[in-house]
């Protein structure tokens, strides 16, 4: 169960840094195509240093997911892995409530997964 838990911890970070990515490095071409029909298509131009700043908090959020991978204390490994699971979940109900229920799914969900299984060891 321990290695399925760093794996799913290694999958959240994957995905926060795709979206750090699209929201910092591609947020008029691959943002476009993710938001389509959420955001209005002129609207990009303008909010794209918005989506930068958010990528960049996505960046620390893999960033301390995968700082957990490489702590050799099994103790303080985990407690940092919970507390940057729990960091994407709130900010994934806080997007979900706010802005779309798509991003409780994309986002909250596989950190909540990750969280349960890391507390199944």
């Amino acid at each position: 169960m321990e290695i399925l838990g760093k794996i799913l911890v290694g999958l959240v970070a994957a995905e926060h840094l795709y979206i750090m990515y699209m929201e910092m490095f591609a947020w008029e071409t691959l943002g476009k195509k993710t938001f389509k029909g959420s955001l209005a298509p002129e609207l990009f131009k303008p909010t794209k240093t918005l989506a930068a700043n958010q990528g960049l908090y996505n960046g620390f959020l893999a960033a301390g997911l995968i700082w957990s991978l490489f702590i050799e204390d099994h103790h303080w490994s985990f407690y940092v892995a919970i507390f940057f699971l729990t960091c994407i979940i709130v900010a994934g109900l806080y997007g979900a409530v706010t802005a779309s229920k798509k991003i409780f799914y994309v986002q909250a969900l596989p950190a909540i997964v990750a969280l349960v299984v890391l507390h199944l060891k």
